[in-house]
């Protein structure tokens, strides 16, 4: 050991002994020196001792001079883990510079955390620059709402692929995730058009054109697959008024019968099935996705299925003014409301609602609308 890195250790030694505070905090300030300077690097021997002097001393120091400690350490790239780990564990405003910042920390010690601290803790943490998977999942598994919107909005965390179904469910019951999730460059267009069904006007019309591109020849198999499923499938079902009305319309599509006055007709007289079963025909759909679309208040979902088969403007305007009074009896809808309904089915391409068609078939796991036909019964 050089005479000058003995000295400084003698020294630092004295001020251990002496438990004033102003000893402390000149001794805080260089141990803190040492362990960040590249020019004062110490020996394996030296950093142990200075290491246990620091640790012992830690749980006596005032909370502003930890800080500071925590503060003078986060960015430091030769800090020993275990001084790191033992500011991670402190109070939240002793924590918080080495949870955003210090890169000593291992996803072990950051998921120990999350799993034993607070919410502001964890806050910090889902605040890093880079925040890996298993970090993540822990998070989203521990902590509130506000940790998790902060993760979703870290563009640099890295979401599982069960995280954020996970969250996509969620996010039907907890509003604050709905926008975050659609900014995420690495949500899967599937995911985003499962959400068409909860999320606001706005954030619909954020799906339909952020997530509207497909491969067009998956795509095209998958609307020809669908369709194919949609004139079979009355052979399987169940006999009752739905399976009549499927085996009507499958008969009317290969007559070339099955067009739009047809199932205008049919709400005209409030045959509701026949006319989820003629849809579900016309766009390629099951008819639970059907359903879906009939039992959604405002509309866009009808615009896309209109729009995905082409149908005339004025065809849609009627159809869309009649599928409100057939769920809603005598009332009308407000003439803003059929304004802005075509002006979403005047910016649409037919390409992007045949993709949100697809997408819609495809998600099996929320296919659930035949649970709220008793509604309409």
């Amino acid at each position: 050991m050089s005479d000058i890195k003995r000295n400084k250790v003698e020294q630092l030694l004295k001020l251990a002994e002496d438990r004033s505070g102003e000893s402390r905090r000149q001794l805080i300030e260089q141990i803190s020196d040492l362990f960040m300077a590249d020019e004062c690097r110490l020996t394996e021997h030296q950093r142990a001792l200075m290491l246990d002097i620091l640790i012992k001393l830690i749980s006596e120091l005032e909370t502003v001079v930890r800080r500071e400690l925590a503060s003078s350490l986060a960015e430091g790239e030769h800090v020993p883990a275990e001084l790191v780990r033992l500011l991670a564990n402190d109070r939240i405003e002793i924590a918080r510079p080495v949870l955003e910042k210090s890169g000593t920390l291992r996803d072990e010690d950051l998921i120990e955390v999350v799993r034993n601290r607070s919410d502001e803790h964890r806050f910090c943490i889902a605040m890093r620059e880079r925040v890996s998977e298993q970090v993540s999942d822990a998070l989203v598994e521990n902590g509130g709402v506000d940790v998790v919107e902060a993760l979703l909005r870290n563009q640099d965390a890295e979401l599982s692929k069960r995280a954020m179904e996970y969250l996509v469910a969620e996010s039907r019951r907890v509003d604050r995730f709905q926008e975050p999730l659609l900014s995420r460059h690495d949500l899967e267009p599937e995911l985003a058009h499962r959400m068409f069904w909860w999320v606001s006007a706005a954030l619909r019309k954020k799906i339909l054109v952020d997530y509207s591109e497909v491969d067009p020849v998956a795509l095209d198999e998958a609307l020809q697959g669908a369709a194919r499923k949609a004139i079979d499938g009355h052979h399987d079902e169940a006999e009752g008024i739905m399976a009549r009305a499927k085996a009507l319309v499958a008969r009317l599509s290969t007559t070339g019968a099955l067009d739009v006055a047809f199932i205008s007709q049919a709400l005209k007289q409030q045959k509701i099935p026949v006319f989820i079963a003629g849809i579900a025909q016309l766009g390629g759909i099951e008819t639970t996705v059907a359903w879906r679309i009939f039992l959604d208040k405002s509309g866009e979902s009808l615009a896309v299925l209109c729009r995905a088969i082409d149908m005339g403007r004025n065809d849609f305007s009627s159809l869309y003014l009649l599928v409100g009074q057939a769920r809603g009896g005598a009332r009308v809808r407000k003439a803003h409301h059929l304004e802005d309904i075509l002006g979403l089915y005047d910016s649409m391409a037919v390409d992007t609602a045949k993709a949100a068609l697809s997408y819609w078939q495809r998600d099996s796991q929320y296919q659930d609308a035949l649970q709220e036909l008793s509604d309409v019964r």
